[in-house]
């Protein structure tokens, strides 16, 4: 790192044509917000926070952003607190995952257009930190992410509750009606009891260990709980790092490099982490112009063993993983497989890192190499003539039984029918059926979080646990099942997946990666030219966002958006 002197306020001055003169006027408002003239001169760190009423996993946020500034303070920085859109995950329609990257583009601006010379990033609920890390990319000014960490449990009957991976188990209970109203109710009550994320290993969880695999967070702070001291002890630290960061710049793009992408894939896989963290780690490298193919990213996969026993793959919860030695013990197990040269935003590099003496690792929660919850990887990419640009399969969360199935298709046409048909009593489906949802992908329906089709209710009663379900839809890092996700092209930009008709054969091989149907290729192109073109809604960012918005594999991105700025 080069140290350089920091502009402070005169970053990025308003443009009146007589740069004095702007520097002058904007002191003279400064004044106005009743900080010393010894304040005003010295570093400012900008601080992107996304508090709001509607995002219960934000709660604690103003301690955070407080505690950030006074490490701030401390290291002789001024900080300067900002908003950006907030993404609250089960607060918003038609997904979260629509406004992503209208988030992005809120945090690339502000950080681009107020003068810092460093910034903080505060998210934690699923979109916001891929959304940070998406703009910090773009905008070219040092950054450092800080997450708000996971929620802690509840307790039912003498078990422990985290959301949301026992909702949904509960939900199926309830469906299956192996347990009543009052006691869904109940439950209901008890799963989120504190502020902060998804007390599993689920997309804000993952992409909370990705911006540290990442390098983008400081060692340690990925997994402390939301409600711990620990937390807010990260915050100031947080600070302080900021403000080194403002007198020896290190950007994003020296931070996350091709190999510190392969890295987080790596990481990706040995957490058994969310299939929404491949979505969201590729749009992240595709704002530096880094691409990962399914291939490569199928041979990290078969390379990785499945380190961590966490739900939803596994038993445990983000404490436990916590107290187990969080990341910096997963990274020690993966070292051989990293490129360990990778720079982080501390300035030193991953193996500096791990060269530090290694704390007591709870081998319960977080496996040895030799001893995996898997040999390999958590999630795979698939392709075939159902998905030609490529579909991903958690492996790890899903039924073995079902991984070389054959079965004939059950199709709902989109989310709508999917609703209205699904616990019909006369729906013509047998256990071994495939069920099929079209038109919930990106340009569709926005991509919302609904591949994971419940059972149909008549099978659910009557024991039937998982099926396979494809979708151009995303499912819940939470969730658990056979589901084939992001299906692409999808069926509203003219994917095989549009083709599919009940009763046709479709055939899933894990083994070989694949997943096809099984009817001959002049038929699909038939049935394809007969579909009738998809609507598309007028106005606003909706209209920006479909005509823009990029497939799964390129990380549903806005195509202007995508690639590095010049």
């Amino acid at each position: 790192m080069s140290k350089h002197e920091p502009l402070g306020l005169d970053n990025g001055l308003t443009n009146y044509g007589d740069r004095d003169f702007a520097s002058y006027l904007r002191r003279s408002m400064a004044h106005s917000m009743g900080i010393s003239r010894e304040l005003l001169s010295k570093p400012v760190v900008g601080i992107a926070m996304s508090p709001s009423d509607f995002n219960n996993c934000h709660r604690y946020m103003p301690d955070l952003v407080e505690a950030v500034s006074r490490g701030v303070l401390a290291a002789g920085g001024l900080p300067r607190a900002f908003p950006s859109i907030s993404l609250g995950e089960v607060f918003l329609n038609p997904t979260s995952m629509v406004y992503r990257n209208l988030m992005s583009m809120d945090v690339e601006e502000m950080v681009r257009a107020q003068p810092m010379d460093a910034v903080v990033l505060i998210g934690g609920c699923d979109k916001t930190v891929p959304a940070q890390l998406m703009g910090a990319a773009s905008a070219g000014r040092p950054a450092i992410q800080l997450v708000t960490g996971p929620m802690s449990t509840g307790r039912h009957k003498g078990e422990r509750l985290g959301a949301c991976t026992d909702c949904r188990r509960f939900w199926a209970k309830y469906r299956a009606g192996e347990i009543d109203q009052e006691e869904i109710a109940t439950v209901e009550s008890r799963l989120a009891t504190t502020a902060g994320t998804c007390a599993v290993m689920g997309t804000a969880s993952t992409m909370a260990c990705i911006a540290e695999a990442l390098g983008m967070s400081l060692p340690g702070t990925a997994a402390i709980p939301a409600v711990a001291s620990e937390r807010l002890v990260a915050a100031e630290e947080t600070g302080r790092t900021a403000v080194r960061l403002a007198h020896s710049p290190i950007y994003p793009a020296q931070i996350m490099t091709a190999q510190a992408v392969e890295n987080a894939f790596r990481v990706l896989m040995a957490l058994g982490g969310s299939t929404n963290a491949i979505i969201h780690l590729t749009a992240i490298a595709g704002r530096l112009g880094i691409e990962v193919s399914a291939a490569r990213l199928n041979e990290i996969s078969d390379e990785t063993p499945v380190l961590v026993d966490l739900k939803p793959v596994g038993e445990g919860y983000m404490e436990d993983f916590h107290a187990a030695g969080g990341l910096g013990a997963v990274l020690r197990e993966l070292a051989p497989l990293l490129h360990l040269d990778c720079l982080t935003v501390d300035g030193r590099t991953l193996r500096e890192r791990l060269e530090e003496p290694a704390g007591w690792v709870d081998r319960r929660v977080i496996r040895s190499r030799e001893d995996p919850v898997s040999p390999v990887g958590g999630l795979i990419a698939l392709q075939g003539s159902l998905a030609p640009d490529g579909a991903i399969f958690k492996r790890a969360a899903a039924t073995p039984a079902l991984f070389e199935v054959e079965g004939r298709a059950v199709v709902f046409e989109g989310l709508e029918d999917l609703a209205d048909r699904i616990d019909d009593p006369d729906l013509d489906v047998e256990p071994d059926d495939i069920l099929v949802l079209k038109n919930s992908g990106p340009l569709a329906a926005g991509m919302p979080e609904s591949g994971y089709l419940p059972i149909p209710a008549k099978l659910a009663r009557a024991g039937v646990k998982d099926m396979v379900r494809i979708s151009d839809a995303r499912m819940s890092g939470t969730a658990y099942g056979t589901i084939v996700l992001h299906v692409s092209p999808e069926a509203a930009a003219g994917g095989p997946l549009a083709a599919v008709r009940n009763g046709d054969r479709i055939r899933l091989s894990v083994a070989g990666k694949s997943i096809d149907l099984l009817v001959p290729a002049d038929e699909i192109a038939r049935r394809l030219a007969e579909r009738p073109a998809a609507p598309r809604k007028q106005g606003g960012y909706r209209a920006l966002y479909q005509r823009t918005v990029l497939q799964a594999p390129q990380g549903c991105d806005l195509d202007f958006l995508a690639g590095p700025r010049a």
